[in-house]
């Protein structure tokens, strides 16, 4: 199968949308195409032949057999349990006083995503992030290095667990509700709906202007591809104005680099809101595990509640070294090979895919830089489906809470490599940025704002091609 030449924005002729896809994209764009996969190799020279339930715990196909060990150290602190301090276990102690989980495979199942949580179990892979409104003077400094300002008692994130002598911050509560729609053919469609609640505050009321964000851990793999496509390629396909009028208007998003202390473009978590796997890391091992690291000497707890009466596991809990081999790791899990390339229906829904425009934000195709001591994930020509921008995916999805410069209806486009096997890894696997979406139809039924006209044409199509691009989604 050939792969079209992509057609430059300023060299593509300008057609009415409403002759070009019946009306239903909004706006007056630029007829534009896109890459179709060609090769089984997602991840590049890296991509592995994988496909079961542990498709997506694989390191880099092409790592050395040194790094390959590197690689295996940083599984065992990823995988296995951090237990309070103090402990024999002094490499791995240090937990709490509040968090979510003792493990990043508790919220990262298998390396994949993670699930809503079901009546009258613990939210684990699924927690919600907090926030106050902000004054943009009196917070400047706040909003500049985190982004958001931290709810003066429960802090960014809502801690359902603790270790003794401590109480879970509160209950995470969801209430779902049922919706049918109807497509174009008449096929019913059933979304759940959720709510969430917090109940039984144990620092005091929650403030009634909390803003509350549901996520859902992501999948790991690819992440230090994603990391080396140069920052001028992501930007490259900004368009936060939609100057070309296609209705599509991809935002980056400039976070602070704790390293660097400085602004820079954000590649990782929903709004993209982290610059690093590094960072990321560790602020997930800060929010979700209560553990410090030289990145993020400081948890989640906050002064009225007491954790400095804790027992620590080291100044920081997480060592320079151990962070150093959990880096590692969480850049080199591999990307597992596309499979039925050239079955004849998964063709037709990859021309579907990109006529829709789903590609103009799931971005097939990218190529890596230079990076600095890893030959696997350098120069390597990969097909992640993201450009890693942000955009406004409607009031439907919106969680109204500001990230750095993602406003309440903006979200990351997310890769959709390894989609496919989603549910293979964890069968619990929900889609879109709380897991509500039960089914890849649910999620692309979800989808508004900018995707709006995507979704729309998604509706108006007859089941053949419906049916043909969920079977190239899950090709994927």
């Amino acid at each position: 199968m050939n792969s079209p030449i992509k057609v430059p924005r300023t060299a593509a002729v300008r057609l009415c949308c409403s002759i070009l896809f019946a009306g239903l994209l909004a706006g007056c764009g630029e007829a534009r195409s896109y890459p179709i996969q060609d090769t089984p190799d997602t991840g590049g020279e890296g991509t592995v032949e994988k496909s079961d339930h542990n498709a997506f715990s694989l390191p880099q196909g092409n790592l050395s057999m040194t790094k390959r060990l590197d690689f295996s150290v940083g599984n065992s602190f990823f995988r296995n349990p951090w237990v309070i301090a103090p402990s024999s276990t002094d490499a791995r102690d240090g937990l709490g006083a509040l968090f979510n989980t003792n493990s990043c495979q508790g919220c990262h199942i298998k390396d994949g995503r993670g699930h809503p949580p079901q009546l009258g179990e613990a939210s684990i892979s699924l927690f919600l992030r907090l926030a106050v409104p902000a004054d943009a003077e009196k917070d400047a400094v706040m909003l500049e290095q985190h982004g958001f300002v931290p709810h003066p008692v429960y802090g960014s994130q809502l801690q359902t667990a603790a270790i003794p002598g401590f109480k879970p911050e509160a209950e995470l509560i969801i209430d779902w509700a049922q919706r049918e729609e109807v497509l174009a053919d008449g096929t019913r469609v059933t979304q759940r709906v959720p709510d969430y609640r917090i109940e039984n505050p144990q620092y005091g009321p929650l403030s009634a202007d909390v803003l509350i964000s549901p996520r859902v851990a992501p999948p790991m793999i690819g992440l230090g591809l994603l990391q080396s496509i140069p920052a001028e390629q992501i930007l490259a396909a900004a368009d936060p104005d939609d100057a070309d009028n296609d209705g599509i208007s991809g935002k980056a998003n400039r976070v602070w680099d704790k390293t660097a202390k400085t602004s820079v473009l954000g590649r990782f978590g929903w709004k993209a809101s982290e610059p690093s796997v590094m960072q990321q890391s560790m602020g997930a091992f800060a929010g979700d595990m209560g553990l410090t690291s030289t990145l993020s000497p400081v948890t989640d707890c906050t002064p009225s509640q007491g954790c400095e009466r804790a027992p620590h596991g080291g100044e920081p809990e997480v060592s320079d070294e151990v962070a150093g081999f959990i880096d590692f790791y969480a850049s080199s899990l591999a990307v597992p090979a596309r499979r039925n390339l050239e079955d004849p229906q998964v063709m037709t829904g990859a021309r579907l895919f990109n006529e829709s425009q789903c590609a103009a934000c799931h971005t097939p195709r990218h190529v890596t830089g230079e990076a600095p001591g890893r030959p696997d994930l350098s120069h390597q020509t990969i097909w992640p489906y993201t450009d890693l921008l942000l955009h406004d995916m409607g009031p439907g999805l919106a969680d109204g809470r500001d990230e750095f410069l993602a406003d309440g209806n903006e979200w990351r486009t997310p890769p959709l490599w390894g989609i496919g096997l989603a549910q293979q890894i964890n069968p619990r696997s929900g889609f879109l940025h709380d897991g509500r979406a039960e089914t890849l139809e649910q999620a692309i039924l979800w989808h508004g704002g900018e995707a709006q006209a995507s979704a729309d044409r998604y509706r108006a199509m007859p089941v053949e091609d419906r049916t043909a691009l969920i079977r190239f989604l899950e090709s994927l």
